[in-house]
């Protein structure tokens, strides 16, 4: 029976439209049109599930109220990825200041970031971390100064599908100093221990490079240099080369032959290195590192002494360096028995063995172990260990004795292929001299570095 109710229905509804549409002015029309129009206040304040809304924006109880100071830098880079947790002023300073962050990414991205951004904006960079694990920054611009705190942290009681680390940075800025000298006298200028660079390309006084450990020092030295080609050398070697140029290795090794274009600054570090070039750069480097110990330098010879090679006479510039190596054995010549060593061909390209050859004497400080072309392939593994030339063969073996002060790990890293007769970069030059020694006792740039510094403030 229900069924046959639904043609009355229809009906009433039909009766009822005609009714207000016949009777639209009329008092009943327009009360029933009333009650049946929206109501303005839900205009204004809509309610989505039964929740009043406002034109006031969510507040998020989680956002940080935090703002960094209104005249912080804006030279500073910032981590994009990073949330700022606090700013506080540092003690026993009077305008330093300290920001703490924290970012869910891992401590290695974010150290790399700042590398970068240290290295491409003109940054002087006095410390930084020895790989991208995390550590410490401490960079110069203008009168700008910064240290930067990368450490990686566990995190208590994570959220849901959050990483169980975090990463902490702690950015630490000495605001622009506003004061402005009165006369030239009182800039300081390159050379003098308060002087803040960037200088510029063609006052070759400091070098921007950093020292990979906790300590930072001046980067003003005489003899330091600065090279705007760095970009182009290898990451892993980019820092080997500042630090010999802050120690003025290239600069006193180019005064008797030029080897650094020094009017462009620029290194060249993918140029192959000739074997005089690799000689000065050996010696110098030797003796700026034992500067304190003169029984493990290496002494330069007269233009009076007989020349042991024929090709380097007594009037080349480079004959008391070269003369030094032979008359010291350390390179093969007639004068260590080698009979058919007449020739040094100062102008060839060095080699990786000849690299190797050279420059072990100067780590061990003592006769090489004997070897043989089996003890090679054990121990470094090297799949052309046959093309080693035998007198090589004794100074790649003591090198694998170093383990990571290894001169062929620091330079070429892991490799299966020695490739002993492929001509030596300059880059890969400077970073066999970056240390001296066995991996128990020795000495790198960086060491002698602050040992030259130290010496040089306690100068009257």
């Amino acid at each position: 029976m229900l069924p046959r109710k639904r043609p009355a229905v229809f009906l009433s509804l039909a009766v009822l439209l005609t009714s207000l549409t016949a009777c639209a002015n009329a008092p009943v029309a327009k009360n029933l049109e009333q009650s049946l129009a929206p109501d303005p206040n839900l205009q204004d304040n809509p309610v989505i599930f039964g929740k009043a809304q406002t034109n006031e924006p969510p507040t998020r109880q989680n956002e940080s109220t935090i703002q960094l100071p209104t005249d912080f830098p804006k030279d500073i880079p910032l981590y994009p990825n990073a949330k700022l947790e606090a700013v506080t002023p540092v003690a026993n300073s009077e305008n330093q200041v300290s920001t703490r962050w924290v970012s869910s990414e891992p401590s290695n991205f974010i150290t790399s970031f700042y590398r970068s951004q240290l290295q491409d904006n003109n940054w002087q960079i006095l410390q930084q971390p020895p790989d991208d694990l995390g550590g410490t920054f401490e960079a110069r611009r203008h009168d700008l100064a910064l240290k930067v705190a990368i450490q990686a942290k566990s995190v208590t009681n994570p959220a849901p599908n959050q990483p169980q680390t975090a990463t902490e940075l702690l950015i630490e800025y000495s605001p622009n100093s506003t004061k402005t000298a009165q006369n030239p006298s009182d800039v300081p200028q390159p050379g003098d221990p308060t002087f803040i660079g960037p200088v510029p390309p063609t006052n070759l006084v400091t070098q921007p490079g950093s020292i990979p450990d906790n300590q930072a020092t001046p980067t003003a030295t005489p003899g330091s240099q600065v090279f705007t080609d760095l970009n182009n050398a290898p990451l892993e070697l980019r820092q080997h080369i500042q630090d010999l140029a802050k120690l003025g290795v290239f600069s006193q090794a180019s005064q008797s032959n030029k080897t650094i274009d020094t009017a462009n600054s620029q290194f060249a570090p993918a140029k192959t290195i000739t074997r005089r070039e690799y000689a000065s750069w050996l010696v110098t480097a030797n003796n700026a590192m034992y500067a304190n110990h003169p029984a493990k330098q290496i002494r330069l010879v007269s233009t009076s002494t007989q020349p042991a090679f024929s090709d380097v006479p007594a009037k080349d510039p480079d004959f008391p360096v070269i003369q030094g190596l032979a008359e010291a054995g350390l390179i093969p010549s007639a004068l260590s028995g080698d009979a058919t060593a007449v020739l040094f061909r100062p102008d060839a390209p060095l080699t990786r063995e000849q690299l190797i050859l050279w420059k072990l004497p100067l780590d061990t400080r003592q006769a090489l172990p004997a070897a043989n072309l089996d003890a090679v392939k054990q121990t470094w593994g090297f799949q052309d260990a046959g093309k080693i030339d035998p007198k090589a063969l004794r100074a790649v073996l003591a090198d694998f004795q170093n383990g990571e002060q290894s001169n062929i790990r620091r330079v070429f890293g892991y490799t299966t292929l020695f490739q002993p007769k492929k001509p030596v970069t300059r880059a890969e030059a400077a970073s066999a001299l970056w240390y001296f020694g066995t991996q128990g006792e020795g000495i790198s740039a960086v060491e002698a570095l602050k040992l030259k510094l130290s010496k040089t403030s306690s100068l009257p």
